[in-house]
């Protein structure tokens, strides 16, 4: 996949959903997940997190919208069930984002929403559990943004994986090749 992301939640009180995303976050290659004003117990994150994300994926603990530090350059996208919000389906993904989603019992904050560049919203008939809200925008960020093949038009799939990136060969160049020339002061 390109760019980089990160999955964090506001407000969260429930260490499970905490460790649910840390591994959905491990398993897509997140570069790091963190919590906003959370209340979290990292023995209860291990239970529900079973890959170990916390060994291999960094997590931050912030106690407010205003102390997040992101990297710069990062876009940050809300996920929330608001009225202006962006649906999912057709939002395009930043190359660099991290992605905040509310508590259980309650939505982003107004801080928070502001803090925000984008806000989108699943399009379903009610909430869903916020772990599952990161997987499925995780999901979404893989299948637009990874390097798979587009749909077929026929019902079925292809079995392949999305070839690697590659830098191309190494170039040495040669200053008595034909195709050089030379700068003013040097060679290019």
């Amino acid at each position: 996949m390109r760019g980089y992301f990160a999955l964090g939640a506001e407000g969260i009180s429930k260490s499970g959903n905490v460790g649910t995303i840390l591994r959905t976050g491990h398993a897509f290659g997140a570069s790091f997940v963190f919590t906003v004003n959370a209340v979290v117990d990292m023995t209860e994150v291990r239970v529900t997190d079973t890959s170990g994300g916390d060994d291999h994926v960094p997590f931050y603990e912030w106690a407010s919208a205003g102390d997040m530090v992101l990297p710069q350059g990062c876009t940050l996208v809300g996920v929330e069930l608001t009225d202006d919000a962006a649906y999912l389906p057709s939002f395009r993904h930043p190359l660099r984002a991290a992605y905040v989603f509310g508590p259980e019992r309650g939505s982003l904050s107004r801080a928070m929403q502001d803090r925000c560049d984008h806000i989108v919203k699943i399009p379903t008939k009610f909430c869903v559990n916020v772990a599952v809200a990161a997987a499925i925008v995780t999901y979404d960020r893989m299948i637009s943004l990874g390097r798979f093949a587009e749909r077929p038009v026929r019902v079925g799939g292809s079995r392949e994986l999305p070839k690697e990136q590659g830098h191309g060969r190494i170039r040495i160049r040669n200053p008595d090749s034909p195709r050089m020339r030379p700068l003013v002061g040097g060679w290019e």
